[in-house]
This record gives structure tokens, C-alpha cells and sequence, in this order.
């Protein structure tokens, strides 16, 4: 009963029941990448008449955050590749780079130097730089 109830008032838990049943309906498995999510297009390539181009999409395994889409399945999701990364004749990009999680609010994320979660310090500013001083 509790999953029946996920499925109708939660998106970022997986798909709804709406998507559920619209994938079923109109959606063809194009494919799964390694984390488990799995890859839809409207059943044999049909162009939306609305859209005037296939509908694409995904089921995240899980929670539904789009970082977590592969450089290859994002080519593919947002139309800039034509061929998905299940085909036989497909070819990664050069310019693709290996999957890496968003780790913003994990301590792996990204801070920079100057940042006050770097080291816990702020360097000393340099150049020209005068902080104001009240009656100045």
C-alpha cells in the first residue's frame, strides 16, 4: 500500500504512476546504463506532432537527479546524438568525460582555494586591495 502511494505523490522517487502507465502505453526501452536507469522514446521513433521530434526519457534507479545521467545517455536524452550509446555502431565523443557524481553537500565537494570551507582560512588578499574602514 505504501508503494502504491510513492508512486502517486512522489516524482523524485523513481516515476510516478502517471509515467508508469505512460511508458507502458507509449514508451520503448532504448536501454540501461550502469547505474540501473533505463532509457525510453515514444514506441518505433515516432515524431511528436507537438514537439515535432521524438519524446525521450528516463527512469532513474531510485532517486531522480539528473546528474546522475552519463555523458553518453545526456548526448542522447537531449537530442545532441541521434544514436544511443546501445548501438553497435555508436562512438563515444573526444570530448566526453567519465561519469562523476554531484557531490555538492558531501564533503568531496568542490571548494576552491579562497574558499572558507577549503582550509578554514582565507589567504591574505594581494595587489591593491584597501578595506573600508567606517569614517574613511
Amino acid at each position: 500500500m505504501k508503494q502504491f502511494f510513492l508512486k502517486l505523490f512522489t516524482w523524485w522517487n523513481s516515476q510516478t504512476f502517471g509515467t508508469q502507465l505512460w511508458t507502458w502505453r507509449f514508451g520503448e526501452l532504448v536501454g540501461q546504463d550502469e547505474q540501473g536507469n533505463r532509457y525510453y522514446r515514444t514506441r518505433g521513433g515516432k515524431i511528436d506532432p507537438t514537439l515535432h521530434f521524438e519524446r525521450r526519457w528516463v527512469i532513474y534507479n531510485g532517486y531522480a537527479e539528473a546528474s546522475r545521467i552519463p555523458p553518453a545517455w545526456h548526448g542522447w536524452i537531449h537530442h545532441t546524438v541521434d544514436v544511443p550509446p546501445t548501438a553497435e555502431n555508436y562512438v563515444p565523443r573526444e570530448w566526453e568525460k567519465s561519469h562523476v557524481p554531484n557531490m555538492t553537500g558531501t564533503p568531496q565537494a568542490y571548494r576552491p582555494s579562497g574558499s572558507t570551507l577549503a582550509s578554514g582560512r582565507r589567504p591574505k588578499a594581494t595587489g591593491d586591495y584597501q578595506p573600508w574602514t567606517p569614517g574613511s
